[in-house]
């Protein structure tokens, strides 16, 4: 039911008002130029543990008009959530808060778990009390692990092989269970590969803190000189050249689909699972060469050991999302490594330098 329905002002129809958890994260910011230059209102909750607080009025100067409000707090925290419930009359949710590094998660288990399960749940409770029961779950190939060579379909069982992976799979049990509990639920559960690449304004990408632990963002701070060298992890996997292999999605492709699926909450209740990716698997080292192509530069690197959990190949099959949406990515891995490039030339120091904006803004 959407807020012209509850209110009595309007026929059914799509979602208007949208909540973004990780609004102001890599896929939640683009999520939300996406969602603002197609007429949606959006709110968005982040804590900016993984994020920053200026990366939202970069999305108002893309898309030509303001965020319906921010709010800083943390997805576990219900009371907080509730508030932002109980403020604004939300239609769906577009879920993309959480931690997600596949290292990180196998040193700070616990933490990956009260993150990402933990704040699922308290998103799902906060919801269901406002009676709000659409939602865009903002998945991840990961969760297929180990599964063997070639492209993957929603079918193929979960084998997840980190704690990142393995929260991500409990997420997705947690809400088909609610979804059995519940028939008024439509949940919308998007497994997307390697998302990459910036947006084509050049004022959102992929910012960091730290070591990158994505390659193409930890690729581009070499070129730029902010790093020295790239450090490939495992050159022993049983692949072409030795090094793993993934599905690179171009951020933009990612994010269309998201603001698609929107349109298909009213397609009937329960969980759709969908795969996003383009069907083809680039290692390490054909990215590296790709970028090197890009920016005109060589890319020093280094054979290290394989991170823990990392798995030789994620390619997805994503027919699926083709046939039902008639979503098909249009980016090829050229223009994810030229727009990332080009973000970080235009913002060699990232969003540092920014000017701060207030918690909330009505």
């Amino acid at each position: 039911m959407t807020r012209k329905e509850r209110d009595g002002t309007g026929p059914p129809g799509p979602p208007s008002t949208i909540l973004v958890t990780g609004g102001a994260g890599f896929i939640g910011s683009h999520a939300c130029v996406e969602l603002l230059d197609h007429g949606y209102e959006v709110i968005v909750v982040d804590d900016y543990s993984h994020s920053t607080r200026q990366v939202l009025p970069r999305v108002e100067r893309i898309a030509g008009r303001f965020v319906g409000a921010v709010y800083e707090l943390d997805i576990c925290d219900r009371r907080a959530l509730s508030a932002v419930f109980d403020r604004h009359s939300v239609d769906a949710v577009m879920h993309c808060a959480g931690l997600k590094a596949v290292g990180a998660s196998t040193l700070m288990p616990v933490e990956y778990y009260d993150t990402n399960v933990g704040g699922t749940t308290a998103l799902l409770r906060t919801m269901h009390d406002h009676g709000v029961h659409q939602l865009v779950y903002s998945s991840t190939g990961s969760v297929y692990g180990d599964a063997g060579h070639g492209p993957l379909d929603e079918d193929t069982p979960a084998r997840p092989t980190n704690p990142y992976a393995a929260s991500k799979v409990l997420c997705e049990q947690i809400l088909a269970d609610v979804c059995h509990r519940h028939p008024e639920y439509t949940v919308l559960c998007l497994r997307y590969f390697e998302p990459a690449g910036a947006h084509p304004s050049s004022l959102l990408g992929a910012d960091p803190s730290g070591d990158p632990g994505d390659l193409i963002p930890h690729i581009a701070q070499v070129a730029a000189g902010r790093q020295a060298q790239l450090r490939v992890f495992g050159g022993d996997y049983p692949t072409g050249d030795g090094t793993a292999i993934r599905d690179y999605v171009h951020v933009m492709d990612v994010v269309e689909a998201h603001r698609i699926a929107l349109d298909h909450l009213l397609d009937g209740p329960g969980m759709h699972v969908y795969n996003l990716g383009v069907g083809r698997g680039r290692s390490v080292l054909e990215v590296v060469a790709a970028f090197s192509e890009v920016c005109g530069r060589s890319i020093p690197y280094e054979i290290v050991p394989r991170r823990p959990g990392d798995v030789a190949e994620l390619v997805a099959d994503a027919g699926a999302v083709a046939r039902a949406w008639g979503w098909h990515p249009t980016r090829d891995l050229a223009d994810m490594c030229r727009d990332a490039w080009r973000f970080q030339q235009l913002n060699p120091h990232g969003y540092a330098g920014g000017g701060r904006r207030p918690n909330a803004k009505r």
